[in-house]
């Protein structure tokens, strides 16, 4: 294919290059030229965010777009507009935060009520709403065929959130470790080249509407990846396991502390707990976890420990003066 890829190729835009290369497509990336453009690309300078940024893309054709952006939708809006007539499918790489949640209600499946928003909308604050927003960008301003890839949480090499890389040196750090109960605690999240590879075929074989990109509930629990993570980086950390209660009562904040976790209850079902028949019965294709820690921890090892971190998001985990007094 002649594929476009937009939204940046730090993390998921990468995999995404990396994967389409691995398949021989024709690859163009869009970027504001700050970065060198991934190998065996052709790279086109633009600002999707000002006016005229998107003039490179003019007079070019491609068979499939994969967009990962993150930010207010009419920045989507407007990449939609302009390749009308010159792209033959648009994959808009979403979120399952788009569901509405104000009834309490787990929305296991594609068909749950999704969250009100402004495809033309310029504020990116509310993340359900620019995810959603975008996505109706997509299907309002292309001429084609549009796919929308809700992924659920998102870990593997290159990741520039700061998740699995935290625990990864956590862990590897040793001694006495908070690990987050409870143990058997089922875990759902996707490997970005499954990810990639998933979106790949799905363009390929011109498929439409919302798919959840995740793994099956229990692809892996709190206990199998930790204990993966303690024998891929040396086996140094006592694991401590302690119940979700005490982790609470000391102030500890789920998910941003302690990345990964949530304590038990309405949010954690809702992360870990979505039906994903549709994207399997579709293809979707999951390595074993032991293979996204160990490929995680080469590569976190080869720059020398330090992930990167996009500005846009904040710093995770928790710091070893909370972890020590939460285990006293």
């Amino acid at each position: 294919m002649r594929l476009l890829v937009l939204g940046g190729t730090g993390f998921v835009g990468r995999a995404v290059v990396d994967e389409a290369r691995t398949r021989g497509h024709h690859i163009t990336v869009l970027n504001r030229g700050h970065q060198p453009a991934p190998p065996g690309t052709t790279a086109l300078i633009g600002d999707r965010r000002a006016p005229g940024g998107l003039a490179a893309l003019h007079g070019g054709a491609w068979d499939a777009v994969v967009d990962t952006w993150s930010g207010a939708p009419n920045v989507v809006r407007d990449s939609a507009a302009a390749l009308r007539g010159h792209a033959g499918h648009y994959t808009y790489v979403s979120s399952r935060s788009v569901y509405a949640t104000d009834d309490k209600t787990v929305p296991h499946t594609e068909a749950a009520p999704v969250v009100d928003a402004d495809p033309d909308s310029g504020d990116a604050d509310d993340y359900a709403s620019a995810k959603r927003g975008a996505e109706l960008a997509a299907e309002q301003n292309f001429d084609g065929p549009v796919l929308h890839g809700r992924a659920g949480l998102i870990l593997g090499p290159h990741e520039d959130i700061g998740r699995l890389p935290w625990w990864l040196n956590r862990i590897a750090r040793g001694g006495p470790t908070l690990a987050p109960g409870p143990p058997e605690m089922k875990l759902q999240y996707i490997d970005a080249r499954d990810l990639a590879a998933w979106l790949l075929d799905a363009a390929a074989a011109g498929r439409t509407g919302p798919y959840d990109l995740v793994s099956p509930p229990g692809h892996t629990t709190m206990a199998e990846l930790l204990e993966t993570i303690n024998t891929v980086t040396g086996g140094h950390a006592e694991l401590r396991w302690t119940d979700p209660k005490t982790i609470l009562d000391a102030g500890i904040t789920p998910w941003m502390e302690l990345p990964i976790w949530l304590a038990p209850g309405y949010e954690y079902d809702f992360l870990h707990g979505g039906d994903v028949s549709k994207a399997l019965r579709a293809g979707l294709r999951l390595r074993p976890v032991g293979e996204t820690v160990a490929d995680t921890w080469s590569w976190l090892c080869s720059v020398g420990g330090t992930a990167p971190q996009r500005t846009d998001r904040p710093t995770l985990g928790l710091s070893p003066e909370r972890e020590a007094a939460a285990l006293s």
